[in-house]
């Protein structure tokens, strides 16, 4: 049976596309089909950080329209094996269709073992596409604004029974105990109440690779932060260390 799993923040800049798009990559890794579909509408960023951005020819805009089928807006990513990805459109004004969404994902269960969807912006729409899924990664940095607005989104979720909620806590740095705008990472699971799946360091390979589409170095710190939580998603016991240069 294959898994949906919603990635979402409580604000921006927290790196969820980011998650999105290296999560996938490492469960792809670990030989499971895997889908990435985008929903920040008029954003779009996944084909580049996937190195695929001169090979999309449809977006999910046009299969929404009615103009092409689901595996017609499919994107296989070359770098990767088993990894695939369905754009967002570049229209900002076009709504979200959560039925549609969600057609699309149950249509696709077939054809992959896990398919992560991106998501936008809070919206009632949105919502409705989490609340499908089977498991929800909520992505925070350790910063005070970013942790408030993860716990309220967190809190709402709960309110709506999305309580399969797990807590990645992203662009750690090595001096993040020394700066009072931030976080101790016990005192962001706390505040946020959610089981931590994994932290991922600060690395700027990932800002590198990501804007060149390349798969990170297997022996960077950011790499081995996102293959553990894959292994985590898949059921592992994967001993939780914080790698931070």
């Amino acid at each position: 049976m294959s898994q949906i799993i919603a990635v979402t923040a409580g604000k921006g800049g927290t790196g969820k596309s980011t998650t999105s798009a290296n999560v996938a990559r490492g469960l792809a890794a670990l030989g499971k089909r895997t889908l990435l579909v985008e929903l920040d509408f008029g954003l779009r960023c996944l084909d580049i950080m996937l190195g695929i951005k001169d090979k999309v020819k449809h977006d999910i805009g046009e299969y929404l329209e009615g103009k092409i089928d689901i595996l017609t807006a499919t994107t296989k990513v070359e770098t990767v094996e088993n990894l695939y990805l369905v754009c967002a459109t570049r229209n900002p004004f076009m709504d979200i269709n959560p039925e549609k969404i969600m057609g699309v994902c149950e249509e696709m269960r077939q054809h992959f073992d896990y398919i992560i969807i991106d998501t936008a912006g809070v919206g009632s729409s949105v919502f409705s596409v989490i609340k499908a899924a089977e498991l929800i990664l909520m992505v925070t940095t350790p910063d005070t604004v970013c942790v408030r607005d993860g716990a309220i989104l967190s809190d709402f979720l709960y309110v709506k029974n999305c309580t399969n909620q797990r807590l990645i806590i992203n662009k750690v740095s090595q001096n993040f105990k020394d700066e009072e705008i931030l976080y101790d990472l016990d005192e962001v699971m706390d505040s946020v109440g959610i089981q931590l799946l994994g932290v991922v360091p600060e690395d700027n390979n990932i800002k590198v690779c990501g804007a060149k589409g390349m798969p990170l170095p297997p022996t960077c710190p950011g790499a081995k932060a996102y293959a553990a939580i894959a292994r985590r998603i898949l059921g592992e016991e994967v001993p939780l260390t914080i790698n931070i240069n």
